[in-house]
């Protein structure tokens, strides 16, 4: 599929101005990363339709017509941006806890995600085993790959056994995924229309509330700040983070600090809301429902507000509750065998980029976007939902890429014209620059990087 067709499909689905399509422009073709699939026209095509919607609400508040130009390079430098972050001219802690990654059982494969502390404490309590690698593969040895995923699933532990794509289509929440929309887009509730006033930038004045930790919902995040949002990150003190991803998606960004266990945390997020227009969560679901922040309960708060939600298989079958993150979507569902088979290798094969990840941050952050130009014009509150697992039914979608091996997987070295110097709150970085060339109205990080708790829990003046 063409990078044009793929726009164009998300953004009839979305509801937008057809008219809109002519101003983006496309450049190269895949393979722009080592891989059978078009990863860089998913990149190229995520990012293309978050920063048309910008120009779209650039437009709408008495800004010039701007155009939009992007290279499926860029955008594949731009998936990896976690990969190509230096801090203080040196890379940082790796992400990977010591066994984290693939094993064989005795029938099968299982990928275990064990860099948050409490998973990787319930995997070795599971197995009987050591924190260390030989340990856990003997372990794992003696499980079936079936059995193990469910008794470490009721456990609550963050873990996949590998299928192919026919076993994921196949199975009910395969089949339940490919019933939902890529970017579920909804009015929930009555309203007037919202017309934000003029303003130079697409989201200036704009306020953002960001519930998301890892790569997805911070990316959506850190795309809004870029198009001029307020973005203020909400973490809590007990939540372990990974923080070389911390530290690349909180650029633009304020942070502060809540813990919403107790009543003055969530009266303190109730106030926020209340002053809020976008409300962007990747929490499992149910979770802030249980505290008091549900989607209705937020919209009571505020109504008019944007509720935009994350989760790893989609929002409804029998996975809509299973944890997940890009790494075990790919190995469930059939990404790890499909890319191994193509390069005729024995051993599951991830993705070249957390692209699962990447492109659905972009997408959850067109999918805000898009609700707040629909809500200027039909007003009312709108929910918009994204998934890890759906995301990756659309790669599928773009075709497979012939020769995609053939392609060098680019080093440091290799993406030194993507990279900016700045100066953070963890000391000058190394980052890599937005893809999308909008000359009407560049994206910028106006604020650099800091850490959690950083900022008072209250919204600049």
């Amino acid at each position: 599929m063409t990078p044009e067709a793929a726009l164009a499909g998300l953004w009839r689905e979305a509801g937008l101005p057809e008219e809109a399509l002519a101003g983006i422009a496309f450049h190269g073709a895949d393979p722009v990363l080592p891989s059978s699939f078009a990863v860089g026209t998913a990149a190229a095509v995520s990012i293309a339709a978050a920063a048309l919607a910008a120009a779209t609400l650039l437009l709408r508040r008495g800004g010039p017509a701007g155009a939009v130009e992007i290279a499926l390079r860029d955008a594949a430098i731009e998936f990896r941006s976690e990969r190509y972050l230096r801090v203080n001219g040196a890379p940082p802690p790796d992400l990977w806890d010591a066994i984290a990654g693939l094993y064989r059982t005795a029938d099968g494969w299982v990928r275990l995600h064990t860099n948050f502390p409490h998973h990787r404490d319930g995997v070795l309590k599971l197995l009987g085993s050591v924190h260390e690698r030989a340990a856990v593969a003997r372990a794992l040895a003696q499980w079936s790959a079936t059995e193990f995923d469910r008794v470490a699933t009721d456990a609550g532990l963050a873990v996949a056994w590998l299928r192919s794509f026919a076993e994921w289509d196949g199975s009910p929440e395969g089949r339940a995924l490919g019933e939902q929309p890529v970017v579920a887009i909804e009015r929930l509730g009555d309203g007037p229309p919202v017309v934000p006033a003029a303003a130079s930038r697409p989201l200036a004045g704009l306020s953002v509330l960001d519930l998301t930790r890892v790569i997805a919902g911070p990316v959506a995040g850190r795309t809004l700040a870029a198009h001029g949002a307020e973005v203020l990150a909400i973490t809590a003190p007990y939540l372990p983070q990974m923080v070389p991803l911390l530290i690349d998606t909180s650029r633009g960004k304020r942070s502060a600090s809540l813990d919403l266990r107790d009543a003055e945390g969530r009266a303190t997020l109730a106030k926020l809301v209340g002053g809020a227009d976008v409300f962007v969560q990747s929490y499992r679901p149910g979770a802030l429902d249980r505290l008091g922040f549900g989607t209705e309960e937020i919209m009571q708060l505020h109504p008019g507000i944007i509720c935009a939600t994350l989760s790893a298989y989609g929002f409804r079958g029998p996975w809509a509750n299973r944890r997940g993150f890009d790494s075990l979507v790919q190995t469930a569902s059939g990404f790890n065998d499909a890319e191994a088979a193509a390069a005729g290798e024995e051993t599951p094969k991830p993705l070249p980029a957390q692209a699962l990840d990447h492109a659905s941050g972009q997408l959850l952050a067109f999918g805000i976007m898009a609700a707040l130009l629909r809500r200027a014009a039909e007003g009312g509150s709108w929910r918009v939902r994204v998934s890890l697992a759906r995301t990756g039914l659309w790669l599928r979608s773009l075709g497979r890429v012939a020769d995609g091996f053939a392609c060098a997987d680019p080093g440091i070295e290799d993406v030194a014209d993507r990279l900016d110097e700045v100066e953070s709150g963890f000391g000058r970085l190394s980052v890599v620059r937005p893809a999308a060339r909008m000359p009407a109205s560049p994206l910028c990080h106006d604020r650099p990087a800091v850490p959690p708790g950083t900022d008072p829990a209250r919204w600049a003046e």
